[in-house]
C-alpha cells in the first residue's frame, strides 16, 4: 500500500491534497484541508477535483483555509512595506524633523547625541 493517500474520484491517480465531508442535515458539503487519517464517510480529493468542486442544488459549500499553507500578501502589506523602505531611506535628520525630534534637541539637559542614545546633563549641575 502506498503511503501517499490519492484522489477519491474514479480514474484519479493524483494526490489527495483535501478532504470532502457532507453534513446531511444542514445540506453542506465541507472542503477542507487533508485529514490526519482516511474516515470512512470522506472523501480525499487532488487539487483539480477540490478547485472544481460542485454541490448539488440547494447546498452550501464551505471551503476551509488551510492554515499551514503561506498567505499572499495583500495591497496592504506591499503598500505598508513600500511606505516602511521609503522612511528607512530618508536621511536622519529630516525623519528627526518630520517626526517631531527638533524638540528633543532643544531639551538642556541634552549634551549629546549619538543614534538613538542621548547623553543628559546631571540636573545637580
Amino acid at each position: 500500500m502506498s503511503p501517499v493517500r490519492r484522489c477519491s474520484r474514479t480514474a484519479c491517480g493524483r494526490p489527495a491534497v483535501a478532504t470532502l465531508t457532507y453534513v446531511y442535515a444542514d445540506s453542506t458539503a465541507v472542503l477542507g484541508p487533508l485529514a490526519t487519517y482516511a474516515e470512512p464517510h470522506c472523501y480525499d480529493l487532488c487539487a483539480e477535483h477540490s478547485e472544481r468542486l460542485t454541490a448539488p442544488r440547494g447546498w452550501e459549500v464551505v471551503r476551509l483555509l488551510d492554515g499551514s499553507a503561506p498567505a499572499r500578501p495583500s495591497g496592504d502589506d506591499l503598500e505598508a512595506l513600500a511606505n516602511a523602505v521609503r522612511e528607512a531611506a530618508r536621511p536622519q535628520q529630516r525623519a528627526a524633523e518630520a517626526g517631531g525630534g527638533g524638540a528633543r534637541a532643544a531639551d538642556p539637559m541634552e549634551v549629546a547625541r549619538r543614534g538613538h542614545l542621548r547623553v543628559l546633563r546631571s540636573p545637580d549641575n
